[in-house]
């Protein structure tokens, strides 16, 4: 049997967990000049399965620990934890779904387009194309496409796609690191180790209370 968690070390998990989701958002990855429209979700998407098998190993233990932690404290803090990781693992199914798609959009695993066909595929397509860039950046972005067996529009419309759903799991994982160290300052900050959790919304979990805001205007 070992002592129940201290409010310190309450805190420091949530601190610990916060600094391992944000650390997804900076996660790089090699990409391929011939993938480098994926390049934007490549970092996340290879660090974020780690993350969330982390926390989840975690949490395990703590649930299984004995004594498990039963103040209202320790509730608190293991609220908070579980909501992050069900919103973690929610938000990085999403991506998996968002690559899927640009990687069937695109042929993959199947081979990329012939370079002739990509060039075939340009015409009557330019006027409009040329008018939304720069010469150096339609320059940019006609080497990129040609390296990915793509055309110039086709690889603007991946890029863009890519890029949204790296915004999106940014947005999420900056969101949850946030409320987890909101979380583990209030665990901290707290005189005793009775934490308030039956005095209305306002002292529940911060990613608790998100999560409930979104059910309520989905509604």
């Amino acid at each position: 049997m070992t002592a129940p968690l201290t409010r310190t070390e309450l805190a420091d998990l949530l601190t610990e967990a916060a600094q391992s989701v944000s650390g997804i958002v900076t996660a790089e990855y090699p990409t391929s000049a011939s993938r480098s429209y994926l390049h934007p979700v490549l970092g996340p998407l290879s660090a974020g399965p780690r993350v969330v098998g982390e926390l989840n190993d975690r949490l395990e233990e703590l649930v299984a620990a004995v004594p498990r932690p039963a103040t209202p404290a320790g509730l608190f803090a293991l609220a908070s934890y579980a909501s992050a990781l069900g919103w973690l693992t929610e938000s990085f199914t999403e991506l998996t779904v968002s690559v899927d798609q640009i990687c069937t959009r695109v042929g993959i695993p199947s081979e990329p387009r012939s370079l002739t066909f990509a060039a075939s595929d340009e015409t009557g397509q330019d006027d409009g194309f040329d008018l939304a860039f720069s010469a150096l950046e339609l320059a940019a972005i006609r080497t990129a496409a040609e390296a990915a067996g793509l055309s110039p529009n086709d690889y603007v419309e991946v890029l863009s796609q890519s890029l949204l759903a790296a915004s999106r799991i940014t947005d999420a994982c900056m969101e949850i690191s946030n409320g987890l160290l909101e979380d583990a300052a209030y665990v901290l900050d707290e005189a005793s180790d009775h934490v308030r959790t039956d005095d209305g919304p306002n002292n529940l979990p911060t990613l608790v209370r998100s999560l409930l805001a979104r059910m309520e205007a989905a509604r």
